[in-house]
């Protein structure tokens, strides 16, 4: 998977193939297994970079009533250990995922939300477009187009360009430097 990884950052891999390759691969493994390293992984390298800033909006969106919802085409156990630190429930998860059989991982796809895959998956559970929406690559325009309040956060290039040009807002959290933040961003 490294290689075809390397292939996928070279741009000779689409997008939404990548994505359910990464979810697929674990086909034969049992769910548990795979639900427990993503934890563990997403514990030990990831969670300590967490910006506040969405964390604390998120609870206080939920605290006002609000529907909150993660959707990533990374695979959904990654993205279930994720939401653990923002108090968002493995139902409320959209994420690449596969059916599982017996306990055991398929390869049968059920989603793959990237791209034009994000809007479907929101609309298959909430039948309305979002409110708000939050992203932070040009795989979350689909999305972001939707919403009546889109949200570049901390955005690749790509996406930060395009949400300029379209006139979306567009926030660098504050932990990234004195310099970025008094020049990049914008609510």
């Amino acid at each position: 998977m490294r290689a075809r990884y390397t292939e996928y950052r070279a741009g000779k891999v689409p997008e939404d193939i990548m994505c359910g390759e990464m979810v697929t691969m674990h086909r034969g493994m049992i769910e548990s297994d795979v639900q427990r390293a993503a934890t563990r992984f997403f514990d030990l390298n990831v969670a300590e970079r967490i910006f506040p800033e969405m964390r604390d909006l998120v609870q206080q969106l939920q605290a006002q009533g609000c529907d909150v919802w993660a959707v990533s085409s990374t695979n959904e156990w990654v993205i279930r250990a994720a939401m653990r630190h923002f108090g968002i429930e493995r139902d409320h998860v959209l994420a690449a995922a596969v059916e599982i059989d017996e306990m055991r991982i398929t390869d049968r796809l059920i989603r793959i939300p990237s791209g034009d895959g994000k809007p479907r998956a929101i609309r298959s559970v909430a039948k309305k477009d979002p409110d708000a929406a939050f992203g932070n690559s040009r795989w979350d325009a689909d999305m972001l187009a939707i919403a009546r309040y889109p949200f570049a956060i901390n955005p690749n290039p790509d996406l930060e360009a395009m949400a300029r040009e379209r006139g979306w807002s567009v926030y660098f959290p504050g932990d990234l430097g004195e310099d970025a933040t008094n020049s990049r961003r914008t609510l």
